[in-house]
């Protein structure tokens, strides 16, 4: 629809025009700076740092009954700026002019609701959120979104004629980041810093289509953030994981389209996520808080933050059940099927940590909760969601299988409906699929296949046949017929069917 098409009243609200102030803000000292320079730790301190709208309350002007209705209107505008993330402009990133907002197709993914037979394996009746539908084909372009969107709007005040953008990845955020600098390739180019041997084929190639300047190092994905932080602190250059607090904002929007997809009542609902650097489940706690505070939601839902085994510090710190007895030690990461989570020293922590407390407090009771699940889960779960009409891929299944574990625990009640954040599409992991069906998992990653699961092609060639079709030479006359009945009968004993 066109603007004048809309009611009259709501016009004016449609089309937002840049307002607010932006701030860092300092986890550590508490300090706070303007956004007039790329920033990722405080200067004075180096802690991590967020962001914030300083004059947040003018939104509370508007009530959360006309907030609905301008979200809902939004929907069905034609405006290219705020078809993705940028729908919820007021609440992202108010300060970037639309003419310089960034949009590929990420944002509004679906909401796909469980068949009955993964409801009954789960427990709970839930829903996939597919982020595996973004452009890149994972969450990472919302944050990207935003992110470059300041960046494009950054260096066109600034006039700066050429930048670099960097990141560590394994393989999501790389994809991610070349795939939207691409987009601006006139003044920005990038570089990624990948763990040798630990991205699947599918993921580095993204990186390379889009003209990234693709790096291998040994180690993991903890050593190419340490490379990556140590070029952001040492040149010129725009970092580009969600230490950058940018990326954080855009992936709020996860959030508000949740509240949205269920008309904007979430007090029932439990949002499993996988932790990987903790970036995501910051974002989406915040997003909640962000419209409980302006009424646009009257309820916050339960969050589930979900880890493997292999790579945990989230979990263990939150088995200690007292806050002030806590203390975060990272971890020595052992392989993982979930790539994107296999990180040891989360580079949000201490946002996590924050974010967590104030979620609670609001609440008004423990509302997030971190658990534990098996290698063997993870895959067994993406396997299965993916029998039953999903695209789920490693991080999907890992969500699935911890919604299971916070059932199993009673972290959930009767009614509740669990929504999984499917984090990326499962195109990008069939390496381990291919690894799954073929038993081929080193032991170090703890997988055994499920007969039940497995699954391979069958060659159909029938014995009492010695001619068969190739390319450019096809069969003819009566060895085609023969071919055909004989082919048919065979793949007939196969699928046990029946004549008419």
């Amino acid at each position: 629809m066109k603007l004048e098409d809309f009611p009259e009243p709501i016009q004016s609200r449609l089309l937002p025009r840049p307002e607010g102030e932006m701030r860092y803000r300092c986890l550590g000292c508490k300090g706070e700076t303007g956004i007039d320079r790329l920033l990722y730790t405080c200067p004075e301190c180096g802690s991590v740092l967020m962001l914030y709208d300083r004059t947040f309350d003018r939104l509370l002007k508007i009530d959360g009954k006309e907030w609905r209705k301008i979200f809902d209107y939004r929907r069905m505008l034609n405006h290219q700026a705020l078809k993705g993330i940028f729908r919820y402009y007021e609440f992202i990133a108010p300060v970037i002019p639309l003419e310089r907002i960034v949009y590929l197709g990420e944002g509004q993914t679906p909401l796909v609701e469980a068949n009955g037979r993964l409801k009954d394996l789960v427990g709970l009746d839930f829903y996939f959120k597919s982020e595996g539908l973004n452009p890149s084909a994972s969450f990472k372009d919302r944050g990207m979104a935003c992110a470059l969107s300041f960046i494009n709007d950054f260096v066109r005040k600034e006039k700066i004629d050429k930048i670099l953008a960097v990141c560590a990845s394994t393989g999501d955020t790389s994809a991610s980041a070349a795939l939207y600098s691409s987009y601006l390739g006139d003044f920005i180019s990038s570089a990624v810093l990948l763990p040798q041997g630990k991205v699947t084929s599918q993921q580095l190639a993204q990186p390379l289509g889009s003209g990234a300047k693709v790096l291998e190092i040994p180690g993991v994905f903890d050593d190419c953030m340490k490379v990556v932080e140590t070029l952001a602190e040492t040149y010129q250059v725009a970092l580009l994981n969600s230490k950058n607090s940018w990326r954080i904002l855009g992936q709020e929007s996860l959030s508000f389209e949740i509240a949205q997809d269920f008309d904007y009542q979430v007090g029932d609902k439990v949002v499993a996520l996988p932790i990987g650097n903790a970036g995501n489940i910051t974002a989406v706690m915040s997003g909640f808080l962000k419209f409980l505070k302006a009424g646009v939601i009257t309820s916050l839902p339960k969050i589930v933050g979900v880890q493997s085994e292999q790579a945990d510090p989230v979990y263990r710190y939150y088995l200690e059940e007292k806050d002030p007895k806590r203390s975060f030690v990272p971890v020595a990461v052992k392989p993982s099927v979930a790539q994107a989570a296999m990180i040891g020293n989360p580079v949000s922590m201490p946002r996590v940590i924050e974010t967590v407390r104030e979620y609670n407090r609001s609440a008004g009771e423990k509302k997030v909760f971190v658990v534990q699940v098996k290698e063997q889960e993870i895959m067994d779960a993406m396997i299965i969601a993916n029998r039953n009409g999903n695209v789920a891929c490693t991080q999907g299944g890992e969500a699935m299988a911890g919604l299971k574990r916070a059932v199993e625990k009673g972290f959930t009640r009767p009614g509740d409906i669990g929504v999984l954040d499917s984090t990326a599409h499962m195109l990008k992991f069939l390496t381990f699929q291919e690894m799954y069906f073929q038993n081929g998992f080193a032991p170090e990653f703890k997988v055994k296949p499920r007969e039940d699961l497995k699954n391979a092609p069958l060659l159909v060639k029938p014995s009492t046949l010695d001619q068969f079709p190739g390319a450019g030479k096809p069969l003819r006359g009566d060895a085609m017929k023969r071919f055909i009945d004989e082919t048919a009968v065979e793949i007939a004993e196969i699928l046990g069917l029946q004549k008419r």
